[in-house]
């Protein structure tokens, strides 16, 4: 292979690509690569899985959904990190009735 027409052919792929990030999905390698997994990856990484028959640009109807799943994603991960986070003391009836009595 002719590396020259290579990186040429990704530089082409890319120049077809808009916007910083690009969701790819991925298709089935003969490596043993799934396919149908979405990712948000750098412009020319994505031109070079294109260019390598690894991946396929998102519609934008693909596009949304995974914005949409991430967001959901990051909000459930957020949560469960708060929840971790609380602190919980476990105080006896006896103790909590002495503080009533005294106050």
């Amino acid at each position: 292979m002719d590396l020259r027409t290579y990186y040429a052919n990704i530089r082409a792929v890319e120049a077809t690509l808009e916007g910083e990030y690009i969701v790819v999905v991925s298709l089935a390698t003969s490596e043993g690569g799934k396919a149908g997994v979405a990712a948000e990856v750098p412009r020319y990484v994505a031109a070079k899985m294109i260019n390598d028959l690894r991946a396929r640009a998102a519609t934008s109807e693909e596009t949304e959904l995974f914005h949409v799943e991430s967001e959901n994603r990051r909000e459930r991960i957020e949560q469960e990190e708060e929840a971790r986070r609380m602190r919980v003391m476990v105080i006896p009836a006896s103790e909590l009735r002495k503080g009533k009595d005294r106050g």
